[in-house]
């Protein structure tokens, strides 16, 4: 059984009515200090969310590449007691942009330190291509970034996972960060709970397979496996709520969730309809976080809807929770559970009152552990509530636990 405990919804103040259906709305807290981002807001809060107050990205800091839009995420490392905040900037008049890394001892206005990575700093060979779709996780010793690499005419070129060593952010020293490069993986995933050991993955060509990739905290090199799986298929992706509103229409079969604890490793995306599935479902394959052998594929689906963009992190328990969407029978809702011995536990947090326009919702979310509470979660989310219209999103902030 799921208990919902807090559901804190930020309205129009809070966010500026910078909202998007396209949400990707990320989630961090301290404990009393939280701070919400999503397209194309952020805003904090230093009373456990009873209030908001918008902490506008647009303005937060100086123009830089096009300016800023649209991807962004934060997170707060409590080792370092640092309040990490990535932004995604538009590209300029030569087809490249920036990453802005941000670091803050309280999250307060005025008080953060930030890097600006551009990708021909990395690579000379990167110097007309732009960064999109980003990840952020720690390690034990390490601030990670991923992110997809497109050139000018919108080709993807590859993708890139960054490490930056948590010790100099947090005292404010300028660093070049480790690069890792493959053209033959993209969306690159991280695992939540890492400990002293990275590990991120992406399919293989055939959907066959797990690509993972290892960085150890005191190892430059990153070593790369590959783990079969039961073949799943990449759509066909649609769902319709009432009125037949589509709102599936962007969801693709990239991975979104992934996870370390007790021993295993974990991941999940979204899957497309398959025999005796007859909806988009979240496919999951646990492996054995030593010997990555593949132990069970605890997928969630269901007879009468569709889920999709799974979140997903372990409480300081280790029990592994879930962040997502579930909609068909009802308009899009967000749901928050978690991986019991019998499967994947979830229950609705709330439902939208109508559709969105064009069929879009998406593209990612993001689940922490509760740092007050050892069994429970935080989760973001949003919802369409009033209308069609971007200013009819709310984000929401879940707090649940088993």
């Amino acid at each position: 059984m799921v208990a919902v405990v807090e559901r804190l919804v930020l309205g129009d103040i809070a966010t500026g009515e910078q909202t998007g259906t396209v949400g990707e709305p990320t989630v961090a807290t301290s404990g009393q200090r939280m701070m919400m981002t999503g397209n194309w807001f952020a805003s904090r809060s230093t009373d456990g969310g009873s209030t908001w107050a918008i902490q506008d990205p647009f303005t937060s800091f100086p123009s830089a590449a096009g300016g800023f839009c649209c991807d962004q995420v934060v997170l707060y490392d409590r080792a370092s007691r640092r309040w990490v905040w990535f932004l995604q900037y538009i590209t300029d008049a030569s087809g490249s942009n920036i990453a802005r890394v941000a670091v803050s001892a309280t999250g307060a206005p005025g008080t953060w330190s930030w890097w600006d990575i551009a990708p021909g700093d990395q690579d000379p060979a990167w110097s007309t291509f732009w960064f999109d779709y980003p990840d952020l996780a720690t390690s034990t010793e390490h601030l990670y970034i991923s992110t997809n690499i497109f050139d000018r005419n919108d080709r993807w070129q590859g993708a890139a996972a960054l490490r930056l060593p948590l010790q100099s952010l947090a005292s404010g020293q300028q660093v070049a960060p480790e690069v890792f490069a493959t053209t033959e993986a993209g969306s690159l995933r991280f695992t939540t709970g890492a400990q002293d050991t990275m590990v991120f993955a992406s399919h293989n060509s055939t959907n066959t397979g797990l690509q993972l990739f290892s960085w150890r905290d005191d190892e430059p090199a990153v070593t790369e496996a590959s783990v079969p799986i039961s073949p799943w298929n990449e759509g066909p992706y649609t769902s319709r709520g009432p009125g037949g509103a589509e709102w599936l229409a962007r969801v693709d079969g990239r991975i979104t969730g992934g996870w370390r604890s007790k021993g295993r490793l974990g991941f999940a995306w979204t899957a497309g309809a398959a025999p005796g599935r007859p909806h988009p479902h979240v496919r999951a394959a646990r492996l054995d976080a030593d010997t990555l052998a593949l132990l069970d594929e605890p997928d969630l689906w269901s007879l009468t809807g569709a889920w999709a963009y799974p979140a997903t992190c372990p409480n300081q328990r280790g029990d592994v929770g879930m962040t997502a969407f579930w909609g068909g029978p009802t308009h899009p809702a967000h749901a928050v559970g978690w991986l019991s011995p019998d499967g994947w536990d979830m229950a609705v947090a709330a439902t939208s009152t109508h559709g969105p326009l064009q069929g879009k919702w998406g593209d990612y979310l993001s689940l922490r552990p509760d740092p007050r509470r050892t069994t429970y979660w935080v989760a973001s989310g949003y919802l369409l509530t009033g209308g069609q219209d971007r200013r009819n999103v709310d984000p929401q902030v879940v707090v649940f636990g088993p």
